[in-house]
């Protein structure tokens, strides 16, 4: 299959693009790069022996868009492509407006126009909002409580209705919790081009000596230890999951939403002991004020996801940490 990825080069994009390559189908990166480097391309190659097709453009460049489902032949497009940090949205929220749904419009018109109708949407948890139960399934009610969030509500509400309106439309959204982790080989992972707003890229060059201190977001949330508790997944699993949607949804037409996610919530100190742990180095930290727009706890019920797509995580935190450090590592080595 040609499959198109919209933000190939990023973190979840370029391990997504190794799991589909290793399975022996062709596929094109899209990426404008401005949170990934040129340099990805190489060690996609290093880690597959192939590779792929590159084209660094802005996703709202329409035309661009169409012209690449076209004269590459796109059977589906995995839509990655977007601003994620919370913090940030919350203070440049016109700008995640504009990148998230501006963008999405963009792919969808294209889609259109090139007649590719089968999308595959990397969604977020932060569209169920402030929890009211636990785990969180499907069914949970909507209300995404910061800007990020609610951009990725928006476009779920604009990819529904666009399947709604054509039957031969087939959408899945792939609401994730939180990626961490690398790939085996050390070669690929996190690494944002300003500082991390993700916990365990944060952690590591903490780990390292690059930042001095880790900022814990609050520690009087009713939780076990009063911080935060999320639900981590491992990339290589949410990289598998993307893969199995994909299959999946040649299968099912219409509009469709998936958790991802392993069940399992970890709290902040948590993830910063088991780092500590598995870099063999401390993780100094320091606790901040609550950040606006977060949630005391929030992980998933993956049980549909297991049941319709036969996938679940297998990667337990050790490996995400581990993995993680690796990648640090390497980095280091250059």
């Amino acid at each position: 299959m040609n499959v198109l990825l919209t933000g190939g080069m990023g973190y979840i994009g370029s391990h997504v693009a190794v799991t589909l390559l290793q399975a022996g189908h062709r596929v094109i990166l899209y990426d404008n790069l401005r949170n990934s480097e040129a340099g990805i391309l190489a060690r996609i190659a290093k880690i597959t022996g192939q590779t792929p097709v590159f084209i660094q453009a802005d996703i709202r460049a329409t035309k661009t868009l169409t012209d690449t489902l076209q004269q590459h032949t796109v059977e589906a497009v995995l839509h990655f492509a977007g601003l994620k940090a919370v913090g940030e949205s919350a203070q440049k929220p016109v700008e995640y407006y504009a990148n998230n749904v501006e963008g999405t419009i963009s792919l969808m018109q294209a889609m259109q126009e090139a007649e590719v109708r089968s999308l595959v949407f990397s969604s977020s948890a932060t569209v169920y909002g402030e929890p009211r139960y636990l785990p969180l399934d499907e069914a949970h009610p909507l209300a995404a409580t910061n800007p990020y969030g609610r951009s990725k509500l928006h476009i779920e509400e604009m990819l529904r209705d666009l399947s709604i309106s054509d039957p031969l439309w087939r959408v899945i959204s792939l609401r994730y919790f939180n990626p961490a982790g690398a790939h085996e080989s050390g070669l690929l992972g996190e690494k944002p081009v300003a500082v991390p707003n993700n916990l365990m890229p944060y952690m590591a060059r903490v780990a390292t000596g690059e930042l001095k201190e880790l900022s814990v977001f609050g520690n009087d949330y009713p939780t076990p230890d009063g911080t935060g508790v999320r639900d981590y997944i491992h990339v290589m699993d949410l990289a598998e999951g993307h893969m199995a949607a994909l299959f999946w949804l040649a299968e099912h037409p219409g509009w469709h939403t998936l958790n991802l996610g392993t069940g399992q919530g970890y709290s902040v100190l948590e993830m910063v002991a088991a780092f500590a742990k598995a870099s063999g180095r401390a993780v100094p930290y320091r606790i901040a004020p609550r950040r606006k727009g977060d949630v005391a706890a929030c992980y998933a019920d993956p049980e549909k996801a297991r049941r319709e797509l036969g996938w679940q995580a297998r990667r337990d935190l050790a490996e995400m940490c581990a993995s993680a450090w690796k990648f640090q590592k390497q980095l280091q080595t250059g």
